[in-house]
């Protein structure tokens, strides 16, 4: 099914939604195929909903599909979201023990998602505006394991390793649910005071981590460690590149990326390309940058289905990617000097020497709607 993202502020009643958006309970809000009207677009901006794949001619014949899918998606949240309410209002010890109980069942669940991943031969590719939830820590416990297990897969982690990672990668955050909850859950950015204490959950992460018995010591380096920097800025402990785990350095990219581009309330999400650009710009400095370079391989910049604008004046859609340089996609271009193409014509942008992709335009409506 032909579909291209559109930023919800350009959408018009009567266009035709080209995916399904669930909710937490893997129940439909806005079923693939159905007309738009006022209601609807003002509901999907109640919910948060900043993109939408909109059916269209311009993005006839591209294809648009999920790493993992929304049911294995829901299913993953569903199971992160029960584990971690049940550590609420729990000392760490008690939390430790609670969480003993579950580590298989979280190991199985990172074992199904590396299965999809390892099974893939294409680019990670996350749609985060195809699944709504209440509250983000889940989603991105979730979101985080993807992008973690995707970077040491391209870095050569073995199996083995990549479950350990994939299994820190989700437990990174666990530490929040010893926070309270009127911090953790504020709706407004946080005050200096109430930061420091939200900056304790990777010590209490890895306090309640380190007592399991049933998960590797790793694991809880993972939550320890995900906030500390290459040149000593992060937190707690100020570590520098080489005292902060391999594993963790994998962890801190995925975190960041996914917190920048996931809807936050006192923040709009920003597109992958944007946020690519944030983890560039740390490369080397506060961020590692063998790690920097196979999230750059792995993790896809410029989905498919949107319309950019390149260098040279020509506007294209994103109509596959290239598995050996995520950064450079094929383009089907089809407008040229601001008019439309007759005819469009397919480009590859890494033979394309001086041309790069200026700007993604999500708000992009031609001449002819």
């Amino acid at each position: 099914m032909p579909m291209r993202l559109m930023s919800i502020n350009v959408l018009k009643p009567g266009m035709v939604a080209g995916k399904t958006i669930w909710n937490e309970a893997g129940h439909p809000l806005i079923q693939k195929n159905v007309v738009l009207s006022e209601g609807i677009l003002r509901r999907l901006k109640q919910l948060g909903i900043q993109y939408l794949y909109i059916e269209d001619a311009i993005s006839d014949g591209i294809e648009i599909e999920e790493t993992i899918s929304p049911e294995k998606r829901t299913k993953a949240v569903k199971h992160i979201t029960s584990s971690f309410n049940q550590l609420k209002g729990l000392n760490s010890s008690a939390a430790s023990l609670v969480l003993d109980k579950q580590s298989k069942a979280i190991g199985e669940l990172v074992d199904d998602l590396l299965n999809s991943i390892m099974k893939s031969d294409e680019i990670l590719t996350v749609l985060t505006d195809t699944l709504i939830y209440d509250e983000y820590i889940y989603q991105h416990s979730f979101q985080v394991t993807l992008y973690s297990v995707a970077i040491a897969r391209e870095m050569g982690y073995s199996r083995e390793e990549l479950k350990t990672i994939g299994i820190g990668a989700m437990l990174h955050d666990v530490g929040k649910m010893i926070i309270p909850t009127d911090i953790l859950f504020k709706p407004d950015r946080l005050t200096d005071e109430e930061y420091e204490i939200m900056k304790q959950h990777a010590r209490s992460g890895f306090d309640i981590l380190r007592n399991l018995h049933t998960v590797s010591l790793l694991v809880a380096h993972c939550a320890f460690q995900h906030h500390e920097r290459l040149d000593g800025s992060g937190y707690p402990r100020g570590l520098v590149e080489y005292e902060i785990h391999p594993y963790a350095k994998i962890i801190a990219v995925a975190d960041v990326f996914d917190a920048v581009t996931s809807n936050r309330v006192y923040r709009k999400k920003m597109l992958p390309s944007q946020g690519v650009e944030i983890i560039n710009a740390g490369k080397g400095t506060i961020f590692d940058k063998r790690v920097v370079d196979a999230f750059n391989r792995s993790i896809i910049h410029y989905p498919n289905g949107s319309v950019v604008l390149l260098s040279d004046g020509r506007r294209g859609i994103i109509a596959k990617q290239n598995k050996d340089n995520a950064a450079m996609p094929s383009i089907r271009i089809f407008e040229e000097n601001g008019t439309l193409l007759k005819s469009t014509y397919l480009i590859n942008l890494e033979e394309q020497l001086n041309v790069i992709i200026e700007k993604v335009e999500t708000d992009y409506l031609p001449n002819a709607e």
